[in-house]
């Protein structure tokens, strides 16, 4: 499992003071980036791209939350995979997305989509598996100031 965590910004909230609906997906667009970053690195052409997605709304997030979003690969196909997201603040779940991408080729006008090579499945394999026990380590720490384990206090 993979995890990222972000801030929520004040932009980003609507004039009910919660996060306006369209961030949830930029949410799990940014913690997958990342994941796909820490699994194939900068320099690769691998990319990927939304085919569909599904998000299931819990409770709102709002200005100044710190949402972790935890995400995994769920499912393999030839050319496209599934990815799900849980997003939460502290220990409440504020929402769930699944997401299916399509594995594509960087920088071709034609958005074709390819075969996802072993190594990069490889490499997804590793990046969950690397960030999921450095969280685990770092959640390990007695409770911060904030009375989170192993997150410092908000200002």
């Amino acid at each position: 499992m993979f995890r990222h965590e972000l801030s929520v910004r004040y932009g980003e909230c609507d004039a009910q003071g919660v996060v306006f609906n369209a961030h949830y997906l930029a949410y799990c667009d940014h913690a997958m980036d990342e994941l796909l970053r820490a699994a194939v690195g900068d320099d690769s052409d691998f990319e990927l791209m939304v085919k569909a997605a599904n998000l299931t709304w819990h409770s709102a997030l709002r200005y100044r939350d710190v949402a972790v979003l935890e995400c995994a690969v769920t499912r393999w196909g030839t050319t496209s995979m599934d990815v799900t997201f849980t997003g939460s603040v502290g220990t409440e779940p504020r929402f769930d997305a699944v997401l299916t991408y399509v594995a594509v080729t960087r920088g071709e006008a034609n958005t074709a989509p390819r075969v996802i090579p072993d190594e990069v499945r490889a490499g997804f394999d590793r990046a969950q598996d690397a960030r999921c026990l450095r969280h685990r380590r770092r959640s390990a720490r007695a409770p911060g100031p904030a009375g989170i384990r192993g997150s410092p206090a908000r200002a």
